[in-house]
């Protein structure tokens, strides 16, 4: 039985991190931490764990694994100490808020002996898995072009909150696209095995404001284009100001056809070629953020990956280093946005 606490008693925590653990045969949650006592007591009631007073309690306890589930700007912070402890860590995205943490994370992981891993859901699903599988089997030819949309609401639909933290660039750090788009980033990289090398993005502030009605600090939608080492070029588009149905899709175009991912209700995945009929798969469904807290809850595949890596004693999925990678094109991603040039992904 892998033995777990959780950090950070949020609506990722409290939607996806604990409710996963329970249903994984294979671990059991001995203890929660978070800032606000009462909702660390609340969650501990709930699942029948210790609620503990500092981080510190925590780490001292006879646990194998940690999910750190805490705002962006302590994401790093908090891994290291779990990974320095001898606890392996699921940390969600975006991994950290600079390159340097990213690698400090890394070079934790490697110093430590245990593992780390990233949250990075969107790998996880069965069309992704499935259209990776195909792509790679060379169902469409080789990929030229992709477009990629994420798009919902916002933040504030899921915290219920006009001033979370996702909009104070002191503790995020980043704005949609780091909250959203760095999941379509390492998707891109997952899909293909393909690396982005260059990128050309602009970060706007459109319409999302403090209730005091002054814009936010961060950015709610951004476009990116992506240069593929293979060659293949494409576009990312990802908002917090979608105001109605959420957008998560992917489209890949090779030279022998094309791929649908979650762009249509009734199929997650679609395969056009010309002369042929099209190949429509029924496979799971993309749920949103309002979805989960409205209590259609899917079981999004992070902790039976992170679970399977401990057990296993190797890496599943979403490492730390593919992490790093994602976070090596976000990094790109803003330098961009403030030069107003193309930019070399490098961490």
């Amino acid at each position: 039985m892998i033995r777990v606490g959780i950090i950070g008693c949020g609506k990722i925590a409290e939607f996806r991190h604990a409710p996963e653990y329970k249903e994984n045969s294979d671990a059991e949650i001995v203890a929660f931490f978070d800032v606000n006592k009462k909702e660390a007591q609340r969650m501990a009631d709930e699942y029948g764990a210790r609620a503990c007073d500092t981080l510190d309690e925590l780490l001292s306890l006879d646990i194998d694994a940690v999910s750190v589930c805490v705002a962006n700007k302590y994401h790093a912070e908090i891994s290291i100490k779990a990974l320095e402890a001898g606890k392996h860590v699921l940390c969600e995205k975006p991994m950290a808020v600079s390159a340097e943490e990213c690698i400090a994370m890394l070079e934790a992981e490697k110093k430590s002996g245990k593992m780390l891993m990233i949250g990075h859901n969107q790998r996880m699903t069965q069309a992704h898995q499935k259209a990776r599988e195909l792509y790679l089997d060379g169902e469409i030819g080789r990929l030229l072009t992709f477009h990629m949309t994420f798009g919902h609401p916002g933040p504030e639909k899921w915290t219920g909150s006009n001033n979370s933290w996702f909009f104070d660039k002191n503790i995020a750090s980043f704005g949609s696209m780091a909250d959203l788009g760095v999941h379509k980033t390492d998707l891109i990289q997952f899909l293909t095995g393909e690396k982005i090398t260059e990128t050309f993005t602009l970060l706007a502030t459109l319409d999302k404001r403090y209730p005091d009605g002054t814009p936010i600090q961060v950015d709610d939608n951004a476009i990116a284009i992506y240069k593929l080492s293979n060659g293949a070029i494409g576009t990312l588009h990802v908002s917090w100001t979608f105001y109605g149905a959420e957008v998560n899709s992917t489209i890949l175009y090779g030279t022998e056809g094309r791929m649908r991912i979650y762009d249509d209700p009734e199929y997650a995945l679609i395969v056009e070629k010309p002369g042929h009929e099209p190949v429509m798969y029924v496979l799971d469904k993309m749920i949103s953020n309002e979805e989960q807290s409205a209590g259609n809850r899917t079981n999004t595949g992070v902790i039976d990956a992170f679970i399977k890596s401990i057990r296993e004693g190797r890496k599943y999925l979403a490492s730390g280093e593919e992490g790093a990678s994602a976070m090596s094109v976000i990094f790109a991603n803003e330098r961009s946005s403030m030069s107003k040039r193309l930019e070399t992904v490098c961490l």
